[in-house]
């Protein structure tokens, strides 16, 4: 079995995690490294914070703060809110810590040597009255590509291009409002280039199994041609190089790591420095740090934004490629897509968010996480963008949390307190055997179809009890083939439709009746009911372990939710048997209290309303309304498909194409962009 170490993108430490975050890297592998761990496999989860770059300068400029004080603000606030939303991190690390500087330089030191740095002298914006030069993000104009007149050094936040600082039109410095100057600096470029075939081949060789969006944007990268890419920035934030000896110091002052360069590197720092922890403890040697990233038994999955896929796809492989010490590359990159708030990007300029801090600090509750933790799964944008809404986020408290899961564990228990003195029930008369009858069963089920099952030759069970026993077998069945290939809303629809299946069955054996006919075979519906209640304390740990930790506490039974197990000498898998009717008879069991309650109407409204100005929100959206033509017109319009015979480059243009189409029986000329 392979140990499997989880990595989610580092968080940069200028601003708090909103639910958008949670649902694109944090809360997806949350949930896979809680099923692994009760599966009883050896993980390791990292993750911390991203903590150099412009971006935190200029958040420092603006509080009036040095970038020490915005990286802790943000870095503990963020930490505190993960906390509380119940992330099972191993170590929450961060990237301006010694430790990491010295991997970083290690890393840089070590591509100097090997010749796949370039040293080159080139142009850059200079602010001569802030005395500095300018990195992409002090710099602001209008985009070469599309015309956008709020396009920051490099890229273009209107069309998405990427282009050379000094083709911006009409720069201005965000630091003085001057127009800066052009002036020669020296910098340290990545010969990325020479990593394109091996990059191809590591891209093909897992198509099939990656998400189609994360095959197709890095095939999209290499189809261009990797390029030289520039590694270090001038800079007052960051990783320094003026103390590697090979870098001469009047060349290296002032420059510092390019941010994108040293954040992945985060990772390897947080394992040194967990490692580190434990061999203080004498748990590890700070060597092991090596078995998680290099050994052939270990595994590595980076859970992600579609933002961030390159990084994670080419750029950081070809990192470790390139440092030629075995490491190993990603064996999945499980991107998701974007997730919007109310139909709309999130968006804390115009108050389109919803922090994650502050939904803690409305809902401390720990059922409010767990039905946080629920929607946002149930909402994961896993092949395409979704959206968190309010009203979504109280029907499935309500209709599922509450009506399915909450109602079964509360009908249950509650009847067992009413009828049974609060203690699980003997099986007695022909319930005697049910046990192992129940266990042979389920051993039958890989072996032949359902419906071929002779159940008629148990004496203890009857159909209600075959098809919950089914339920359960194929459904834990269904969800670790679901986990497995990260589809976690399908894996979590199978888990919740076990809960359903366990109300049905306490509906179809109405043991309210029963027990005043048959006390012998209302306590083996009641028996069952509770094991199965720990069933799905186990199967519902990986998503809502707050609530599952309750129902485990209701079971007078240890919890086990999925946390971490490094500090453990013994690693159990309580998964794939988790219906092993461990809860003896005779056993008391705690009055259930209510683990979802409903969510009314006014909390959901008084929420929407602290969402920013809507009609300001919608302004882009209603005004192109005003161009719409009636349908009338619209019937009026012809639409063909045509055949392009031909293209070629119209003179003295860069951007049109004269095309010769087929329509039939006739040829037209047109242009195109």
């Amino acid at each position: 079995m392979k140990r499997t170490l989880i990595t989610s993108a580092l968080p940069y430490a200028n601003g708090y995690i909103h639910l958008g975050h949670c649902a694109g890297a944090y809360l997806t592998a949350d949930i896979y490294a809680r099923y692994l761990r009760l599966k009883g496999e050896e993980v390791l989860y990292v993750c911390g914070s991203d903590e150099h770059g412009v971006a935190i300068t200029i958040a420092a400029d603006k509080e009036k703060v040095t970038p020490k004080d915005i990286i802790d603000k943000y870095h503990y606030a963020n930490k505190e809110a993960f906390d509380k939303f119940g992330m099972s991190f191993d170590i929450y690390s961060r990237t301006s810590q010694a430790l990491h500087h010295e991997t970083a330089k290690e890393f840089f030191r070590d591509f100097l040597q090997k010749g796949l740095l370039i040293e080159k002298e080139e142009e850059q914006f200079f602010d001569p009255k802030a005395q500095m030069f300018l990195p992409d993000r002090y710099v602001e104009g209008t985009c070469p590509n599309c015309g956008y007149d709020h396009a920051r050094g490099d890229q273009c936040d209107s069309c998405g291009a990427y282009y050379e600082q000094l083709k911006l039109v009409n720069p201005k410095s965000l630091v003085s409002g001057e127009t800066p100057i052009v002036k020669k600096t020296t910098h340290w470029y990545m010969q990325f280039n020479q990593f394109q075939q091996f990059l191809e081949e590591y891209i093909e060789s897992n198509a099939g199994e990656w998400k189609d969006n994360v095959i197709q944007q890095s095939r999209s990268w290499l189809k261009q041609g990797l390029t030289e890419r520039a590694i270090t920035r001038d800079l007052t934030w960051g990783v320094h190089i003026d103390d590697i000896p090979e870098v001469p110091k009047d060349k290296s002052v002032g420059k510092a790591l390019y941010v994108w360069f040293d954040a992945v590197l985060g990772y390897i720092t947080a394992t040194k420095e967990l490692m580190n922890q434990l061999a203080s403890e004498g748990k590890a040697n700070p060597d092991d740090w090596q078995k998680w990233w290099k050994a052939e038994d270990s595994r590595y999955v980076a859970f992600i934004g579609k933002d961030n896929i390159v990084f994670h796809t080419i750029i950081f492989p070809a990192m470790l490629k390139a440092r030629g010490e075995d490491y190993n590359l990603p064996e999945n990159v499980p991107a998701n897509e974007f997730l919007n708030l109310e139909g709309q990007k999130f968006s804390k300029s115009r108050n389109w968010s919803i922090d994650l801090k502050d939904f803690e600090n409305d809902f401390p509750q720990a059922n409010m996480t767990s039905a946080l933790r629920y929607t946002l799964a149930m909402n994961f944008p896993e092949t395409k963008d979704a959206d968190f809404t309010w009203k979504d986020f109280q029907a499935r408290n309500n209709n599922e949390l509450s009506a399915i899961l909450g109602n079964f564990i509360n009908r249950a228990l509650q009847f067992l307190h009413k009828n049974f003195e609060g203690k699980v029930p003997e099986l007695s008369g022909k319930h005697t055997n049910y046990i192992a009858e129940a266990k042979e069963l389920m051993n039958s089920f890989s072996s032949i179809e359902y419906t071929d099952l002779n159940i008629e030759k148990y004496e203890s069970i009857n159909k209600n009890d075959a098809d919950l026993l089914f339920a359960v077998h194929n459904g834990i069945k269904q969800i670790n083939a679901n986990y497995d290939k990260y589809r976690f809303r399908d894996a979590i629809t199978e888990t919740m439709n076990i809960a359903r299946a366990a109300n049905k069955y306490f509906n179809d054996e109405e043991p309210w009746k029963v027990i005043k006919t048959s006390r012998e075979d209302c306590a083996k519906t009641v028996y069952m009911c509770v094991q199965v209640s720990k069933a799905l304390a186990t199967l519902f740990a990986p998503i809502v372990p707050f609530s599952s930790s309750a129902i485990f506490d209701f079971l007078n039974e240890t919890p086990h939710i999925g946390e971490s197990t490094l500090r453990d000498d013994v690693r159990v898998n309580y998964w794939d048997n988790t219906l092993d009717f461990s809860i003896e008879s005779g056993r008391e069991i705690k009055m259930p209290e209510l683990l979802f309650a409903r969510i009314e109407q006014e909390l959901i409204d008084a929420q929407v309303a602290k969402l920013g100005d809507k009609k300001a929100a919608n302004e882009a959206e209603e005004k192109p309304a005003d161009q719409l033509i009636e349908y009338d017109d619209f019937a009026k319009v012809k639409l063909k498909t045509a055949k392009v015979i031909s293209a070629e480059n119209i003179k003295k243009s860069k951007k049109l194409l004269r095309l010769i189409v087929e329509l039939g029986t006739e040829q037209r000329q047109i242009v195109a962009g």
